[in-house]
């Protein structure tokens, strides 16, 4: 929540020398003012072409150091063959691997509606090359921006509350769940007492529970899913919701980085872990450097955004969490699961940071990242966190033109990686390298070894959750991955065809145990030798030979 983002967006300047002219890119942005430091970025890799800088914005030594990877020559990202009908905002993966996308064409235009559109992959698996389909639209009335989300193991879908609501600025404290077999959304109360969700933080519980927040308040509550009833939970917590995002550990806790909203300390660095055993939040220490934007250095209290950036579990044992900073460059800090200790990480280079934005987990172990200057300035570029260093790497065509709150990824099956900026170019970034070790594995008897089509089978197995929710971006954005996605391909024809899972055992991540889910086989499957793949936040199982009757 904040109001700035209502204002019209200024633009940062890209630099160039006289190697390659501002003529030779399409849009050329503008520069945005600042009281204390210029909205500038010092590094113009966001237009995905490496250019030297004039010494008037050169980096420091120590910014540099940081950089030391090369760009990649080639751009990583490609537009789907086929665009949308509208901008688009929300992204979400369905358990039968079609992806739900939400039309918004951001707070400088129509807001958001009640629309919601389908990708559906095409007969080779590409969502790329995917087709698009318009869903039932959410309930009369209700059409959010900023808003809080999950898929739930049943499959549905759940959105909560908005900063804005169709046309207004208001807070919205109307909810909807999804069920996209039915192809129809139901309305939810908001839990009792509430006057306010907003842009609500969410997670979904090791044990299925959905988790939602008053983004104004202390409070939170858990759903009743099959009862759509909300219990109470979340004492103690220092501060209120608002700007804060969630991280699920493995142990089933939650951590937050405390963002000090009606609670300002410029010096405040508290971060708190939420446990479900006794549904109350603790302080847990302090963060090494602050990530929330106090502006403690520009202005203060009457300066501060408050806003924090993602924080991404990730294959080493550590969270990567981002900030934002309105003073200039944003800080960093790594925090290690296992011993719960923190580290400072590196801080952004020139005066970028991720003032709410997303970031994602390659199934290499990267952590892809989405950055712009200072506080809601477009100018946008992305990283890649290889565990040591922040890595440049080229943006989608849009980048340079919008903030990195603007922005959404969404970590596909296929293990590429989605992206969506309130416009109808969707663009896909596929990774580099190879899987980290977290693959899925099924156990598969011999009646699961022959299946019928159309009909529904328990599949055993371990990792089916994956290691991480596989993406964050703050309070404004909830569209974790941690689910089983069960792919069938045709020996014969390679055609694929993605099964329905539903009733997951956990969504623990980094779960070892044995787990459970259930999968429909589409009754239109294609018969023969077939394999069968599960995948978790985009890595698959070795694929398993099975017989389609």
């Amino acid at each position: 929540m904040n109001p700035l983002k209502t204002a019209s967006l200024s633009f940062a300047v890209v630099l160039a020398t006289a190697l390659v002219t501002v003529s030779s890119f399409g849009q050329t942005p503008t520069a945005a003012a600042s009281p204390a430091v210029s909205a500038t970025p010092v590094f113009p890799w966001a237009i995905g072409v490496r250019l030297s800088l004039p010494a008037s914005g050169q980096p420091a030594a120590a910014d540099m150091q940081k950089m030391t990877a090369p760009v990649q020559s080639q751009s990583l990202w490609t537009r789907t063959t086929n665009n949308p009908p509208v901008n688009l905002g929300t992204i979400l993966l369905l358990t039968d691997g079609t992806v739900i996308a939400h039309e918004e064409n951001d707070q400088n235009n129509n807001v958001a509606t009640r629309n919601w559109y389908k990708l559906t992959p095409d007969i080779n698996g590409s969502y790329i090359n995917g087709t698009w389909s318009s869903i039932a639209p959410l309930p009369v009335g209700y059409g959010p921006l900023f808003f809080g989300s999950a898929v739930l193991p049943d499959g549905r879908v759940i959105v909560e509350g908005g900063e804005y609501n169709q046309y207004g600025g208001n807070f919205s404290r109307l909810g909807a769940i999804y069920d996209p077999v039915a192809d129809t959304w139901t309305s939810v109360n908001p839990p009792a007492g509430w006057n306010n969700i907003g842009d609500a933080q969410t997670v979904v519980l090791n044990n299925g529970t959905f988790m939602l927040a008053n983004a104004v308040t202390t409070q939170a509550a858990l759903l009743n899913a099959s009862t759509l009833t909300w219990t109470a939970t979340g004492s103690g917590k220092f501060d209120i919701n608002d700007e804060e995002g969630w991280t699920l550990l493995p142990s089933g806790k939650v951590l937050t980085i405390d963002a000090y909203v009606q609670h300002y300390q410029s010096n405040g660095m508290n971060y708190e872990i939420y446990d479900p055993n006794n549904g109350s939040w603790s302080v847990a220490g302090t963060t090494p450097v602050q990530l929330w934007d106090s502006a403690a250095n520009c202005g203060g209290q009457s300066r501060a955004s408050y806003e924090v950036g993602p924080a991404l579990l990730l294959p080493n044992g550590t969270i990567f969490a981002t900030g934002a900073n309105s003073c200039g460059a944003a800080h960093t800090a790594i925090y290690k699961v296992g011993s719960g200790t923190w580290r400072a990480g590196p801080d952004f280079p020139g005066n970028l940071g991720i003032a709410d934005g997303p970031a994602a987990l390659e199934p290499n172990g990267k952590m892809l990242m989405m950055t712009s200057p200072l506080v809601f300035n477009a100018g946008s570029i992305f990283f890649e966190w290889d565990g040591i260093n922040l890595n440049p790497v080229p943006g989608p065509p849009n980048a340079p033109n919008v903030s990195c709150f603007q922005g959404h990824l969404l970590v596909l099956p296929t293990g590429q990686i989605m992206y969506t900026d309130y416009t109808n170019d969707v663009e896909i970034f596929t990774p580099t390298g190879a899987n980290y070790n977290w693959a899925p594995s099924a156990l598969l008897t011999s009646t699961s070894r022959a299946i019928s089509r159309g009909i529904s089978f328990v599949l055993r197995g371990v990792k089916f959750n994956g290691l991480s929710q596989a993406t964050a971006y703050g309070d404004d954005l909830q569209n974790a991955t941690n689910y089983p996605i069960v792919r069938l391909t045709n020996a014969a024809t390679g055609h694929v065809f993605y099964c329905r899972t539903h009733g997951h055992s956990t969504m623990a991540v980094g779960y070892t145990g044995p787990v459970t889910t259930t999968v429909d086989v589409p009754a239109n499957m294609e018969t023969g030798q077939s394999y069968l793949e599960v995948v978790a936040n985009g890595i698959p199982s070795e694929r398993y030979t099975i017989q389609i009757q």
